[in-house]
């Protein structure tokens, strides 16, 4: 009897085991949700998506799909960085890393900045991709190894934010001007949420002309700007007082300064929340997989640099004017 049970309980502990395996190399261990984050008028000040972007949301929820589980992932054997390629197909799901406080899974969420910062389009192979990254790894002081694992991911996290706005004061008042309504993805807004910096509006319209004006991206257009029924590429919020960032942190408790800063570039009125998909200003991060592969969002990681626009990492939406 006594070696029935022991062998019964050697069974559940094996299960268990195997059951937490599935689970780990599946991503499938849960972890800390996003929040959503309201930057508009007095109830959400976000509008929901329209009708007709319903099949476009589902499109990229395909497309991020593809990229949280790669399949089909045509490496060569015969290059020196296959086994790297294959590491890096596994850390892209589960890499365990934590920005602030909160625990995060994998790096697909950000292939498109690494890509772009090793100088890769996103598709890249998987061999072309380790042996980029390791030529990034050198220069960057790091064992070139081709492997994206935690110590990178810090590196380039360290890069991205080395090019945002750290002086986060007020602007003067005469540099604020009140932007349209349609410029808007909320057209509602009050107008005091709808003021922003005089540089960084003028570059915000030169970058919606230039992205209008491409036809792969398909947007609704009138007279070479963008037409009122068109949600891409949309302000969601601007320029911020202190006191309307304390009430949106107020709201939303949780949110955490990754989120919602205390001290947010907004108070500049040089950042902007700009609708590139799903649902707007949620950090969740299956809402995060669908926006990163929105056509919008990968042509702004390419193309938004050139017209001051460096991005937050976190946030596919938030952009701030840093101009060269």
């Amino acid at each position: 009897m006594a070696v029935n049970i022991k062998k019964l309980i050697f069974n559940f502990v094996l299960a268990l085991i195997i059951l937490a395996a599935v689970f780990i190399l599946s991503g499938c261990i849960p972890h800390e949700a996003g929040q959503n984050i309201s930057g508009g008028s007095k109830n959400s000040g976000i509008r929901k998506l329209a009708a007709g972007q319903t099949n476009n949301k589902a499109n990229s929820n395909n497309r991020a799909n593809s990229s949280v589980n790669p399949v089909n992932l045509n490496i060569d054997p015969n290059s020196s960085f296959a086994e790297a390629a294959r590491k890096n197909a596994e850390t892209e799901k589960n890499l365990r890393w934590l920005f602030g406080k909160k625990p995060q899974t994998g790096w697909y969420l950000y292939k498109p900045l690494i890509s772009k910062e090793i100088g890769l389009e996103p598709e890249a192979a998987p061999t072309e991709f380790a042996e980029a990254l390791a030529g990034w790894q050198k220069s960057a002081k790091l064992q070139p190894t081709g492997i994206l694992d935690e110590l990178t991911m810090f590196a380039f996290l360290s890069e991205w934010q080395k090019y945002r706005l750290f002086r986060r004061g007020y602007p003067p008042e005469q540099v604020l001007i009140i932007a349209p309504p349609d410029d808007f993805y909320d057209p509602s807004r009050d107008a005091e949420l709808r003021q922003i910096e005089r540089e960084t509006y003028d570059a915000y319209k030169r970058m919606v002309k230039a992205a209008a004006a491409d036809p792969s991206l398909k947007l609704k257009t009138d007279g070479g700007e963008l037409a009122p029924t068109e949600n891409f590429l949309k302000i969601i919020s601007s320029f911020r007082t202190k006191q309307y960032q304390q009430k949106l942190r107020a709201a939303s408790p949780n949110s955490g300064s990754a989120g919602l800063a205390v001290n947010s570039p907004h108070f500049t009125g040089r950042a902007l929340d700009i609708y590139v998909g799903g649902e707007p200003v949620s950090t969740a991060d299956a809402n995060r997989a669908i926006q990163i592969n929105t056509p919008i969002y990968l042509w702004m990681v390419k193309n938004a640099g050139k017209f001051g626009f460096r991005p937050y990492f976190y946030e596919p939406w938030h952009w701030e004017y840093v101009p060269d």
